[in-house]
């Protein structure tokens, strides 16, 4: 076996089970070739070769001339499986180093760590030499006792349900809020466009417009320099502020502690500097006795939370929905298998029930009707009807007799079934799609990439251009006022 080597080759073109078999029957003929396994979803081949008969460039060709793209891979440790264990029992770093050093004298072990502080190891093994049951009896046999680090079959990370109520409930506090403020400043748009049009038509003098305009009920000054408007619009804007912009300033926080400025950095600073100045001015003006009601902008905050809230909670709402089919995926995949022992001429010895996770390639799996395949695998014995439908879409169940190939998820109808485990763990049919849906949803398009680096340049070029306008304006209103006065009033 020393002579025996390892590689991995990316076949394109593979459409079927079928495709599949004909590249394991053709290359097996092959001299120099031990064993090969190709995986159709990863669309990889695992072939384990003599290099003093056969090179990996000459085994690719192979697989071209049957009609299929094929390329060697550089990255052999594509293949190597990762374990991830719970150890109870270490007490110091003499216990680490004893654990790590037994598993790395272990054939098949290529690299093992152990952490104290959290008890948890962390082991790279070859799948063909050796399996997780082995890795972990090897622990044991040290007399530490270990356990897998579960795994999240409940796909809770792609639940976006508390996203979704956190953002309804902050866009309907910012609507409820919202609605009275829109409502008050139409009906003050509404007064000044008919003041405006009696000042024209009527030939009315300014200082009637004023006396009409101070007259309005909303107008109206409750002390000297607050109106019953500003101070309506002040009462609505702050349950917004505080409760409708909750989330927005902790994100706004977070990317700041950062030293990056994303949009709800934006959206914080717009509605901060509208609610902070409106309630300067209007400070201001009462401490002045002022006889006009100053310009305040209480308005802006509820209608652009209202507004940005409502495009997250439809996002995530969104997000939810394309969630849920990789949520059903995940959750059709089997937790346990029931790992058979076979004498001779496939006679039952011993039955034993495991996770899902320590089933090791090679393993007899025995599976019962009603029961779901935990792993790709070849029949040995048995004959049963097996339904597919959640890999091809076919309702109509297939038949399954020795030496045809099950799919992990799988239902089996109605006969016991003996499989021999060829693909484990993420190398499935099964976890190869959800991975590919998964890469599908966190991959970015090019033109979203370029959006996403545009956007990290907006943000500061928006403050900075802010900031030199509040200057310009500083500086025009100190070396010439009747500018300002001229074009705006005042």
């Amino acid at each position: 076996t020393k002579t025996i080597s390892k590689c991995y080759v990316q076949v394109t073109g593979m459409t079927c089970a079928s495709c599949v078999a004909n590249i394991e029957r053709n290359l097996r003929r092959e001299d120099g070739i031990h064993s090969i396994l190709v995986a159709l979803m990863a669309g990889k081949a695992e072939v384990r070769y003599n290099p003093a008969v056969i090179h990996p460039s000459a085994i690719a060709e192979l697989i071209r001339e049957l009609g299929f793209g094929a390329t060697v891979m550089e990255n052999c440790g594509e293949g190597d499986g990762i374990l991830e264990l719970v150890v109870r029992g270490m007490t110091c770093a003499s216990c680490v180093h004893k654990i790590e050093s037994t598993l790395m004298k272990t054939n098949g072990v290529l690299y093992c760590s152990v952490a104290l502080a959290t008890n948890k190891a962390h082991i790279k093994y070859d799948p063909e030499i050796i399996g997780p049951r082995d890795v972990i009896q090897v622990i044991k046999d040290l007399g530490f006792a270990t356990s897998l680090v579960k795994k999240d079959r409940s796909a809770s990370h792609l639940d976006h349900k508390q996203e979704i109520r956190q953002w309804k409930r902050s866009f309907v506090v910012s609507l409820v809020f919202c609605i009275p403020v829109m409502g008050l400043m139409i009906y003050m748009m509404v007064m000044d466009s008919q003041l405006a049009d009696a000042h024209a038509h009527h030939n009315m003098s300014s200082e009637e417009v004023e006396a009409l305009h101070s007259s309005m009920v909303l107008e109206y000054q409750l002390l000297p320099g607050l109106s019953v408007m500003n101070f309506l619009s002040f009462l609505l804007c702050v349950p917004v502020q505080m409760f409708g912009g909750w989330h927005f300033y902790i994100q706004a926080y977070k990317a700041l502690k950062h030293k990056t400025a994303n949009m709800d950095v934006l959206i914080v600073l717009a509605t901060s500097i509208a609610f902070v100045y409106s309630f300067v001015i209007l400070l201001v003006a009462m401490a002045e006795k002022a006889k006009v009601n100053p310009v305040t902008f209480f308005d802006t905050p509820p209608m652009l939370f209202v507004f940005i809230s409502l495009g997250r909670w439809l996002e995530h709402v969104a997000k939810g929905k394309t969630s849920e089919a990789l949520a059903r995926l995940i959750s059709l995949q089997a937790t346990e298998a029931t790992i058979v022992t076979l004498g001779p001429d496939n006679v039952l010895l011993s039955e034993e029930q495991v996770d899902v996770e320590l089933v090791q390639r090679g393993d007899v799996v025995k599976v019962i009707p009603g029961g779901k395949f935990p792993v790709d695998g070849r029949v040995i014995e048995g004959h049963s009807m097996v339904d597919e439908s959640l890999i091809t879409g076919e309702a109509m169940p297939v038949t399954k007799k020795p030496g045809n190939t099950v799919i992990a998820g799988s239902i089996n109808q109605n006969g016991s079934l003996l499989i021999s485990a060829t693909h484990v763990g993420a190398d499935t049919t099964l976890s190869q799609i959800v991975k590919l849906v998964e890469e599908a949803q966190t991959s970015k398009a090019p033109i979203q990439q370029f959006a996403d680096k545009l956007s990290g340049y907006f943000v500061p070029s928006i403050v900075a251009v802010s900031v030199v306008t509040l200057f310009a304006w500083i500086i025009i209103g100190f070396v010439d006022f009747e500018i300002v006065e001229k074009y705006f009033l005042v």
